[in-house]
């Protein structure tokens, strides 16, 4: 789900600086109305694009469930008080901000889903002209193709530990051997692959594909501009 997955949605065939201005807008969006009303409109959204990107949300929830214990922390952890055991008043407002963090990975793993790295890279450095477009054109490329198999890494790691009866140690003893395994698998998958970009003679300014918009961008784009206008409102 982290990863680009060929389709012929109506988002698949959207131009990548159209579906931007869509994710971006409805982070704006997010960020400024963090109501339960706002975030229920928000969510109603972010079923739309995982729609018409034919993305189903389970798949996402699962892809991203290492975030979960994370988010729901910062509301147990701002409950809990002196006296009490749990204030329910004092993790409300944490736990609508991890809801909202949950709407934004919804939209974004449909963008991530629907558009090929090359067209993201090039979309950015449309965006951002000169060598700093051209830097982050590249990272964007880079984490898009290294995340995945970074978390695919993991899987086997854990899958290893639990063949060799790994989660008979303690909670401690398996996250730090878990920690140190996955950080040797990193350092180790950097060095081939900056091994592989110096084989592949890798370039800065490569050429990359042409971006055009199309008929069915028209409402991608209306939709993005609106959600920055609704943004700037409700900040205002």
């Amino acid at each position: 789900m982290l990863s680009y997955d060929p389709g012929d949605s109506i988002a698949h065939r959207l131009d990548p600086r159209s579906k931007l201005l869509v994710q971006g807008g409805f982070a704006a969006a997010a960020f400024v109305y963090t109501t339960p009303r706002g975030l229920a409109i928000l969510t109603i959204v972010a079923l739309t694009l995982l729609g018409v990107a034919r993305t189903a949300p389970h798949r996402v929830l699962w892809s991203f469930r290492f975030v979960f214990p994370l988010l729901l922390a910062a509301p147990i952890l701002d409950g809990l008080a002196w006296g009490e055991w749990f204030v329910v008043a004092d993790a409300v407002r944490p736990a609508l901000a991890g809801y909202r963090v949950v709407l934004i990975l919804l939209v974004a793993a449909a963008y991530v889903r629907t558009t090929p790295v090359r067209d993201s890279r090039a979309a950015v450095q449309w965006a951002i002209p000169g060598r700093v477009g051209q830097f982050l054109g590249l990272g964007v490329a880079f984490v898009f193709r290294f995340l995945p198999v970074l978390r695919a890494d993991i899987g086997r790691i854990r899958d290893a530990h639990r063949a060799r009866l790994g989660t008979e140690r303690s909670l401690p003893d398996r996250m730090g051997s878990l920690v140190i395994a996955v950080f040797n698998r990193a350092f180790d998958r950097a060095d081939r692959f900056a091994l592989a970009l110096r084989a592949r003679c890798f370039s800065w300014n490569p050429t990359l594909p042409e971006l055009g918009f199309s008929l069915l961008d028209g409402p991608a784009l209306a939709a993005g501009i609106a959600l920055f206008f609704v943004a700037v409102y409700g900040a205002f």
